[in-house]
Formats: C-alpha cells, structure tokens, sequence
C-alpha cells in the first residue's frame, strides 16, 4: 500500500532549545514521536548552528561561545485537518518556543 500527500496542505514549525526536555525526553524527541503516534506524514528534526529568541541571548557552536542549547526546528507537513489536531497537543508539551503554520503545495510526497 502506497500513501500519497499531494496538493493544499500545512506546514508547521517549532523553534525550540536542544535542552528543552519533556517527561524526561529531549523535547525534539517527544515532539517526534508524539507526531508518529498521531499518524502524521512525517517529522524532520534541524539542529541550528546558531539563534536567539525572546532572551536575545545567542547560542552558537562557536568554540569560544559553545551553547549546549542550540536551536532546534521541527518541520512536520501533512494535511489541515492532521496539523489541526495536533496543535493542542504541542500546547501541552512546549513552554517556551515558537510555533507556526502556513499553507503549503505539496508537489511530490510517496511513502511505501
């Protein structure tokens, strides 16, 4: 059986810190597997090279300056409905971040 995504659909970003932690788990992690239990399409985890948020304090892999809270961005693209579905749960699991959602076209999506 072959899953296909194509057309009108959402992509949502969260931004938050490598030393964000959820029951215990990097919160990436949670996030990730959260979505999977879900049934959503897919999630890609970007580690940053450097960043700052709402502290306007910056966390790079500059030797000098090595943060060990490096930005982190989880990508997930699926449809509406799933996206929807899935923004509470993000509000139970993310304290400190930022989350956004814009309409995409996907092009090409197979998955076996």
């Amino acid at each position: 059986m072959t899953a296909k995504l194509t057309g009108q659909a959402q992509r949502l970003r969260i931004f938050i810190g490598e030393a964000d932690h959820y029951h215990h788990k990097p919160l990436y992690h949670a996030i990730v597997l959260k979505a999977r239990e879900m049934g959503l399409a897919g999630a890609t985890v970007m580690r940053a090279f450097e960043g700052y948020g709402p502290s306007s304090r910056i966390h790079t892999t500059n030797l000098l300056d090595l943060s060990s809270d490096l930005p982190i961005v989880i990508e997930i693209v699926d449809s509406k409905e799933y996206i929807e579905k899935f923004l509470p749960v993000l509000d139970t699991m993310v304290d400190a971040g930022l989350i956004t959602v814009d309409d995409v076209t996907v092009y090409k999506y197979v998955h076996p």
